[in-house]
């Protein structure tokens, strides 16, 4: 089930026996939060038996009201509460001893991003599932990595692809260690010190699924939910960059003749050139560049609308904009997805690319400070004036003529470091095995290196995680759904 399913099942699931399919939103937590309240204000004896039975029923007949078709379902308490007084009278305020919109509205900024925090780590997990098995089908291939934009070192694909699934753990882990300070329920905090009346902050917060109260009555409605969505702003920023990063990598693909990695074409991939016949444009690949710009916008705008205000100003803190920056991150995945899938990648042709550059010439000094002691600087400068010699000369690691090597090595010996023998102690044989691309994958010996034993442990650890994410998500949702229907439950008895 995705992340957006599991979101309505639970919804669904919390609905009944009055709420069959009943969205989320503001005035259903308000509705959660009335039971919550004349369950545990009857149970401390703020309410009689006779008033917390009449106002349970004018609770009943706002969510039935507010579940018909076109219905008001109002966002505010302001709102909400002359539907209790018109079926209830003003008995209905005594629910309201203690409270205040303030800390009400401070809940379900809460709730509502809790929701949307869970369908965005089951989104996320869905995204490094997906690289996960990409790297699982390229163990073997070899292909060349870039850095400041130009072709840097040989590696497997499976191992870049860690890389980036490393980036998307931490995320994954920023939204678990965020939902811990974010599930924490204002109620019963009223505006901003508390209240005369004694309330049970603890059964509230357990009626709405929350792991406790927040324990300042200040920071509850005033600091916190000003926190919240700049918090978030900044996790989701990361998961944009990520994915800009890959499909901007990708993309510089498509200024070669010969790409090694592009889109399969057609369909919503690629596009022909209205006036060019031979240009087939990576349009998936601009729209989830386009979605990740979109997403820092998003996410940026948060900490604008959040900075230089005073307390209890409502502009960090409103629920469309809030969600609406996580529901364009997802949306951001799930075009990052299609665009995994749509990935065509040629080995044949990253090792030809590979086998056309210099990309292997570090592992020259490396070979020859490893085998045969000389300084790495000085072996350095021997294979930087090798990679010179054959720009200068058309040369690629394949062709490049050994009898040129060994004059190279002579001369920057014999200028740089003397008290060394001027003869090459690399053979043709072994010179052209340190140039090739496989045997220095091969060869890697760091522990998080691209050899495949490394790269099975990587994939393995990667399995791991991705699993326990997504158990986090699923036990974070049924804790909801669990306490939600505990509510419908001693609501239903109260109401007999």
């Amino acid at each position: 089930m995705k992340g957006n399913d599991l979101t309505a099942a639970a919804a669904n699931q919390t609905a009944a026996p009055f709420l069959k399919k009943e969205p989320k939103d503001e005035f259903f937590w308000l509705s959660q939060m009335n039971k919550a309240s004349v369950i545990t204000n009857r149970e401390r004896g703020l309410l009689s038996e006779e008033t917390a039975k009449k106002i349970a029923k004018a609770i009943c007949q706002v969510i039935e009201n507010g579940c018909k078709p076109g219905a008001l379902r109002p966002s505010r308490v302001i709102k909400y509460e002359p539907l209790l007084i018109e079926a209830a009278g003003l008995d209905a305020t005594m629910l309201h001893v203690g409270r205040s919109s303030q800390d009400m509205h401070a809940t379900y900024y809460s709730t509502i991003m809790r929701d949307n925090v869970l369908a965005l780590a089951r989104k996320l997990v869905g995204s490094m599932r997906i690289l996960n098995t990409l790297a699982k089908d390229h163990t073997e291939t070899i292909v060349p990595n870039y850095t400041n934009g130009v072709a840097a070192q040989p590696n497997s694909y499976a191992h870049y692809l860690q890389g980036f699934l490393a980036g998307f753990k931490r995320d994954s882990k920023r939204l678990e260690q965020f939902y811990e300070r974010l599930n924490l329920c204002p109620m019963g905090t009223t505006v901003l010190n508390g209240t005369g009346w004694p309330l049970n902050r603890e059964k509230i917060a357990e009626y709405l699924g929350f792991d406790g109260p927040v324990e300042d009555a200040y920071d509850a409605a005033q600091i916190k939910p000003v926190d919240e969505p700049t918090e978030l702003s900044s996790i989701l920023t990361s998961i944009a960059l990520h994915v800009g990063t890959f499909v901007q990598d990708v993309s510089v693909q498509y200024a070669q003749p010969q790409p090694w990695i592009l889109l399969q074409e057609g369909g919503d991939n690629t596009y022909v050139s209205s006036a060019m016949p031979q240009k087939r444009n990576p349009g998936l690949m601009f729209g989830v560049r386009e979605a990740a710009s979109g997403v820092l916008g998003e996410a940026q705008a948060a900490v604008f609308r959040a900075h230089n205000i005073v307390p209890g100003m409502i502009d960090p803190k409103r629920v469309p904009a809030n969600s609406s920056m996580v529901s364009s991150t997802i949306k951001m995945l799930t075009q990052f997805d299609k665009m995994l899938h749509a990935l065509k990648i040629s080995p044949e042709r990253a090792l030809k690319e590979l086998n056309s550059d210099w990309t292997a010439s570090q592992e020259i000094a490396d070979v020859l400070m490893r085998e045969y002691k000389l300084p790495f600087r000085v072996g350095h400068h021997v294979a930087s004036q090798i990679v010179s010699y054959a720009k200068a000369n058309d040369f690629n690691p394949t062709n490049f003529p050994y009898a040129q090597v060994k004059e190279i090595y002579a001369h920057v010996i014999k200028t740089e470091y003397p008290s060394a023998s001027e003869v090459c102690p690399m053979n043709e044989e072994e010179f052209k095995t340190t140039l090739n691309p496989k045997t220095i994958i091969e060869n890697r010996r760091t522990s998080g290196g691209p050899q495949k034993s490394e790269i099975n442990k990587a994939i393995a650890r990667s399995d791991q995680a991705i699993a326990e994410h997504e158990a986090w998500a699923v036990s974070q949702q049924e804790q909801i759904v669990h306490a939600l229907e505990l509510l419908d439950k001693d609501f239903r008895q109260l109401l007999g």
